[in-house]
């Protein structure tokens, strides 16, 4: 999934041909999305709650439901490991507890999920593994081993803490 930032708003492609766009890597250059391809792009984007969209160009949604419209497209694919940067930027709360769900479902088919982020208050609750990185590896592993304080530190070179809620 790429960063808003690396997408040309402007060029006319509908949400359906955004999703369609991850089907190319099966179909190669020449071939066009067949039906069966259509149909699981439609299936996707329902999964990812903007079936109603199919048909806008891509500029003319909210944050959040571009997002969801390059995971339907990640998803599409059918891959076996999803590289995502950081997916939950500009989203609202509904959108990033989707996408956390679908995140879920496919660590549960067996699949590998990379996802860049930076929110350290949800990593617990969002991963089992953490790679901290500032120029080299600071830490890498199972989150209640890694992700703690001691390497926050040494990874922000600074004072960085978790704060804990109190009840």
């Amino acid at each position: 999934m790429p960063q808003s930032g690396s997408v040309d708003w402007d060029f006319p492609a509908t949400v359906l041909d955004v999703v369609l766009m991850g089907t190319y890597g099966k179909l190669g250059w020449i071939k066009r999305p067949r039906k069966t391809d259509i149909e699981l792009a439609r299936q996707t984007l329902k999964k990812v709650g903007i079936a109603g969209y199919a048909s806008r160009q891509i500029s003319q949604l909210s944050g959040g439901q571009q997002q969801r419209v390059f995971l339907a497209r990640a998803l599409v694919q059918e891959a076996e490991v999803y590289f995502m940067d950081e997916p939950f930027k500009g989203v609202d709360a509904k959108t990033e507890k989707a996408i956390v769900q679908l995140l879920k479902e496919l660590k549960e088919r067996g699949k590998t999920v990379i996802v860049v982020h930076h929110d350290l208050q949800t990593v617990a609750d969002y991963f089992d593994w953490v790679t901290l990185i500032n120029l080299r590896v600071i830490a890498s592993g199972p989150v209640e081993e890694v992700f703690h304080e001691e390497n926050l530190k040494k990874a922000y070179r600074s004072s960085a803490r978790l704060l804990k809620a109190t009840v």
